[in-house]
């Protein structure tokens, strides 16, 4: 017999008192920013394990909650392996990037992108940017909403304006010290809500964790470190790869996280930030391939509990209301709600941040005071996330979560990239040079992604690799501008004719 889920009475409450709380502590913060140093940068005076626990929740969200579970229920665990190599990747962001940033004070990542490259340069990144992380709103927002649709019926428009709503009122209101603080409740509540599932697991399927493990195995779950190239199939040194680069623009040039470790005071405090992060990226990495597996082994035990049409990114929200406990299902769905928010937060923050640092005060200069600029990063984060809910409301027909977000990202952010790097490793590299490479990856990212339906985990690293590689041929035969060698590591490391 077919199980059903119902959210009920007390459930409901339990997420409203924990979006209330959170909008107290936006309240709690109002006012308090005097200018846009205090509403962006949180007064560049954040502790730095608060921060690394609000980059983790900021671009983890519910598009990893939802969607590493469901992965590992319909494909394979392969995705682990992203958890180690952000652990590799750390040293590569911190001694590649943030020297530069420290060095130039930045507010925005793109402003290293200004001086290295020039104004056009930092428009068109900054640009990109934006497009990005707009579609990528829209992606975290959906994720939660469908959550809700799933387990309660409620339309999943109604519950993308509801989840859009509150998330930018806080961070309307205290700015990004708002947002940092509510990151670390809603950090809380993501790894509390994540264990208690993968616990339940282990004690309703027969023979605990080595009854889930044997399950997955059986059906062919625990593959990881399958060499075969097959770009319909995600495989673990696939994983590796494409992470490796991935985590490389999401830690280390995306100004989402850029923005929070320039809120710490100092460089050693930012070291540190990231290196917590990586090993809170191996840890919730597992835990939620896990809750996949075991769902998935729950599942094949007791197929009578799975409603017909039930799978996928679905899979998990139903799990919670069918087989929790009234009240801890409701602390669980908040949960997801909690890593939804904190990109929803984060994003409009940054989003607004970009537009009033490298546009508007760029192209209008010193003319405009801080409480003209104050006010405008306010309108920004409302209207940025007014946009984010109704990209959402795009993404609800897209399907799989995690799909949609590359299909965002990896046009975007991929050739962002790539021009950080060139700029970082090389002297040769021109603008002019990437623009010729970005048009080229991303003509070639479109055929892989809508004519030859590729694997998703393909996107990125495929966008990223033209972009850089074409971008670099380009540059060699157009005209060289005078280069800043500190602004290089050849420069700032002190080696010479390299």
């Amino acid at each position: 017999m077919e199980s059903s889920a119902h959210f009920g009475t007390i459930n409901y409450i339990v997420l409203f008192a924990y979006m209330a709380s959170v909008f107290g502590i936006g309240l709690s913060m109002a006012g308090k920013q005097k200018t846009t140093d205090d509403y962006f940068l949180a007064g560049r005076n954040m502790p730095w394990f608060v921060v690394s626990m609000s980059i983790f929740a900021s671009i983890a969200s519910a598009i990893s909650y939802m969607g590493l579970p469901a992965i590992a229920y319909k494909e394979n665990i392969s995705m682990v392996v992203a958890g180690f190599v952000s652990i590799i990747t750390a040293p590569f962001i911190i001694l590649l990037f943030f020297p530069f940033y420290r060095k130039l004070n930045v507010t925005t990542s793109y402003s290293y992108i200004y001086k290295r490259y020039g104004p056009g340069a930092r428009y068109t990144v900054s640009g990109l940017f934006i497009a990005a992380r707009l579609g990528w709103l829209g992606v975290v927002i959906y994720a939660p909403a469908l959550a809700l649709s799933v387990v309660t019926g409620v339309n999943i428009w109604l519950a993308i304006i509801l989840m859009g709503s509150i998330s930018v009122s806080y961070t309307l209101l205290g700015g990004l010290k708002a947002v940092i603080w509510t990151d670390l409740l809603q950090f809380t509540f993501l790894i509390g809500g994540a264990v208690w599932v993968a616990v339940t697991l282990v004690n309703k399927v027969p023979d605990g964790f080595a009854g889930i493990m044997a399950i997955a195995s059986a059906n062919d779950r625990l593959q990881i470190f399958e060499w075969e190239i097959n770009i319909f199939k995600m495989s673990g040194p696939i994983v590796a790869v494409a992470f490796f680069f991935q985590m490389m623009q999401d830690y280390g040039t995306d100004q989402i996280s850029v923005q929070r470790l320039m809120a710490i005071k100092n460089f050693k405090g930012m070291a540190k930030a990231i290196i917590l992060n990586a090993f809170f990226d191996l840890l919730i990495i597992s835990l939620l391939l896990f809750v996949g597996l075991g769902m998935f082994a729950y599942y094949q035990t007791y197929p009578d509990q799975l409603t017909a049409g039930i799978a996928g990114d679905n899979v998990l929200p139903f799990y919670i209301i069918q087989a929790l406990p009234v009240g801890i299902s409701g602390l669980v769905i908040t949960a997801i709600f909690a890593a939804a928010m904190s990109s929803m937060d984060s994003g409009i923050n940054s989003l607004s941040t970009v537009v009033i640092s490298d546009f508007i005060r760029p192209l209008v200069g010193s003319k405009r005071s801080e409480e003209k600029d104050l006010k405008l990063a306010r309108i920004l984060t409302l209207v940025f996330g007014l946009l984010g809910i109704l990209v959402a409301c795009y993404a609800s027909t897209i399907g799989q979560v995690l799909k949609a977000a590359q299909l965002f990202i990896s046009l975007f952010s991929g050739p962002v990239l790539g021009l950080f790097l060139l700029g970082v490793l090389t002297r040769k590299a021109s603008f002019k040079g990437w623009i010729v490479g970005t048009v080229v990856a991303i003509l070639a990212t479109l055929w892989l992604q809508f004519w030859v339906e590729a694997h998703f985990v393909y996107y990125f690293p495929f966008c990223f690799s033209i972009s850089f590689i074409v971008g670099y041929l380009a540059s060699l035969v157009s005209p060289q501008v005078q280069l800043d060698d500190q602004l290089t590591i050849w420069g700032h490391y002190g080696r010479k004719n390299i």
